[in-house]
């Protein structure tokens, strides 16, 4: 566990985060839409939530998969492929997000995003070195 701590946690961190919000769009699906159609209603994707949702879904899926799959590919072999791919797609999703809360004008969340971002970003630094 000693090496690579900062990528460890910090993938155990995005693993934790996408799996969870993945998990809560998959239970309350039809709650999550609801209040999306009223948040994105001013927005040039108001048409698209329905579409939007489940690209994200899929993307915070992903990102949490291959999150996990990377911590563990550290700690048994010390490779770090699968911990570069979910990195990397965390910060995609990360910025997928963000660029709707700014669509959407709610720039509190979209602080709350970059707040994951920067490890995320790290991370992606940390396992290219």
């Amino acid at each position: 566990m000693l090496e690579n701590p900062a990528s460890k946690l910090v993938l155990l961190l995005l693993a934790a985060v996408f799996i969870q919000s993945a998990y809560d769009k998959i239970m309350y699906w039809k709650g999550n839409l609801e209040w999306l159609k009223g948040h994105f209603a001013q927005t040039p994707i108001k048409n698209m939530v329905p579409f939007s949702l489940g690209l994200i879904l899929l993307l915070e899926l992903a990102s949490g998969i291959f999150s996990i799959a990377g911590f563990l590919e550290l700690m048994i072999n010390k490779s770090r492929t699968f911990g570069q791919y979910g990195a990397i797609l965390s910060c995609l999703t990360f910025l997928v997000l963000l660029i709707g809360q700014r669509m959407a004008k709610d720039y509190d969340g979209a602080r709350t995003i970059v707040i994951y971002f920067v490890p995320a970003v790290l991370c992606v630094f940390f396992l290219g070195s």
